[in-house]
This record gives structure tokens, C-alpha cells and sequence, in this order.
């Protein structure tokens, strides 16, 4: 649970630490809004992204299944600044389906909490592998990160790249190949 009393402190006390005046009219709400921005902004943690994916159907499928450009929006925890992108996610079920806006509901889980793009890739395989034992699962995000924007080197449109592949998406290169050509298919 997101303590919103002790962030609206610290950003009152980093409006002063910068010299501003909190008082000032337009930065008066900042705290409140800043408390309530961070509330919605973490409501992924404590959440757990596998109970998403626990509602299955036995469809007798077993080719592969890919969501792809699902957008989302993170926190980096090192910055505390946002990265955002699109997640493309796919998986060889054993016969039993997942709706996908489950799929998507789960990455908008992993995404809601202070994250490292790298982790989130990784969270998100090991989630669908967990609740849905499937023969195998491919995980790709793509995203942009503020704190190589706005700070830093400062490269707008520099695209940070991850994977994360189980099972035949590890072991199979064809397997791995054809999700790889569908994901980049645009």
C-alpha cells in the first residue's frame, strides 16, 4: 500500500531542497498530485501478475500464440523515471488457451511497479510459464527510457531491446525464429 502522507513530504521537501517555494501558487497541490500520480503509478505492487493468467481453456490448441505491441509504461528504479514501449509476448499452449487481454493484464502488472526493463522481460516469461506450463514462451519489449532522454547522454529515440525466451523458444531455433519474424512483422 502506497503511504501518500510520507511521498507528499518528500516532495515538499524536494521542492524546497531545489530552492523553489511550495507555497508558490502552482506548485501548492504538487505534493497531493504527485502522491496520487505515484498510487496509480505502482498499482502493481503486491499484485500478483499469475492469478491473471490462472482463467484457461481447453481448446486442443498447440501452435503458438502471440500478442504483440501491447503498450505499457513503467518506472525505472534507478531514476524513477519512466520507460515506455511495447511488449510483444507469445507461447506454445499444451492445449489449454488464455484469454489474451490476460496476457496484457499481466505485463500491465509487471509494468506497474519500480522496474528494470531487463527484469520485466524476464517477469513477464516467467509468469506465463508458471501459470500456464506451456511448451514454451517468447517475451520481447522494446522501449524508450527517460532517464537516457531527458538526462545523461540524452539520446531521444534510442530503443533499449530485451528477450527473454523458455522452453521450445529457447531450444528450438526455427521455433525462436518464426516468433522473432512475427513479432518484427509490423
Amino acid at each position: 500500500m502506497v503511504d501518500k502522507k510520507k511521498i507528499e513530504q518528500a516532495v515538499l521537501t524536494i521542492i524546497e531542497a531545489i530552492g523553489e517555494d511550495p507555497n508558490r501558487e502552482g506548485l501548492k497541490g504538487t505534493p497531493r498530485r504527485i502522491a496520487d500520480m505515484y498510487a496509480e503509478l505502482f498499482t502493481g505492487l503486491g499484485v500478483d501478475p499469475k492469478k491473471e493468467l490462472l482463467i484457461s481453456f481447453d481448446e486442443g490448441h498447440h501452435e503458438m500464440v502471440i500478442l504483440k505491441d501491447i503498450p505499457f509504461y513503467s518506472i525505472c528504479e534507478h531514476h524513477l523515471l519512466p520507460f515506455f514501449g511495447l511488449a510483444h509476448v507469445g507461447y506454445i499452449p499444451k492445449g489449454r488457451i488464455v484469454g489474451v487481454s490476460k496476457l496484457a493484464r499481466a505485463v500491465e502488472i509487471l509494468a506497474k511497479r519500480p522496474q528494470l526493463q531487463e527484469r520485466l522481460t524476464s517477469q513477464i516469461a516467467e509468469a506465463i510459464v508458471e501459470a500456464l506450463a506451456p511448451n514454451g514462451v517468447g517475451v520481447v519489449i522494446e522501449a524508450e527510457h527517460m532517464c537516457m532522454t531527458l538526462r545523461g547522454v540524452k539520446k531521444p529515440g534510442a530503443k533499449i531491446v530485451t528477450s527473454a525466451m523458455r522452453g521450445l523458444f529457447r531450444t528450438n531455433p526455427a521455433t525462436r525464429a518464426e516468433f522473432m519474424s512475427l513479432v518484427q512483422g509490423r
